[in-house]
């Protein structure tokens, strides 16, 4: 599978949810599956520190089975649930309970979700390009919208910059005094 055209879910994001379930919702098995993402993640990059491209097949056939097991207890624990009250009026399906949606999703997009033990070029997390973002939005918060679209376009490249030296490894205030057609050899 190539990781450039394959979709995948971030990790991170289902850690936050599934800590939530468990400590407001109080579902047991939220605790599990977190605890099965980490594990396999660990297993991923120690696989990747010995030189490994991928993990060996009976290796991801379990975490696949773990990961269904656990989405099937999480889907029975929820079916004996009792219905959450409908409001008056609303129309639509009927709700359900977070952690339930949780799971529709895990196992819904199950491939994009574990995606990160077939193919090693794909991370387990997308929290880089999270806090890429994240700089450009503090940005307009605090300073508002950019006057012109030039300006916006220079904040993007600076901050394109910094984030590639930063995952090079290279010295940020050098970087940035390089000329361009430096930096773009450098990076």
């Amino acid at each position: 599978m190539n990781g450039v055209d394959a979709h995948a879910l971030c990790g991170a994001h289902h850690l936050r949810e599934l800590k939530a379930i468990e400590e407001i919702e109080k579902e047991p098995w939220a605790t599990e599956m977190s605890a099965l993402l980490i594990s396999a993640n660990q297993l991923r990059c120690t696989a990747q520190d010995q030189g490994q491209t991928e993990l060996p097949e009976p290796v991801r056939q379990d975490i696949i089975i773990g990961y269904m097991a656990i989405l099937a207890k999480g889907l029975a624990f929820h079916e004996r649930q009792p219905p959450l009250a409908k409001s008056p009026g609303t129309r639509g399906q009927k709700a359900r309970r977070p952690g339930h949606n949780l799971l529709l999703r895990l196992r819904d997009y199950r491939d994009d979700v574990l995606r990160f033990i077939a193919d090693f070029a794909v991370p387990f997390t997308n929290n880089q390009a999270g806090q890429d973002l994240r700089m450009m939005k503090l940005r307009m918060k605090i300073s508002g919208t950019f006057r012109t679209l030039e300006g916006a376009q220079v904040f993007a490249d600076i901050r394109s910059v910094i984030s590639t030296a930063k995952k090079h490894g290279l010295n940020i205030l050098e970087t940035l005094t390089l000329l361009p057609t430096q930096i773009i050899a450098r990076l």
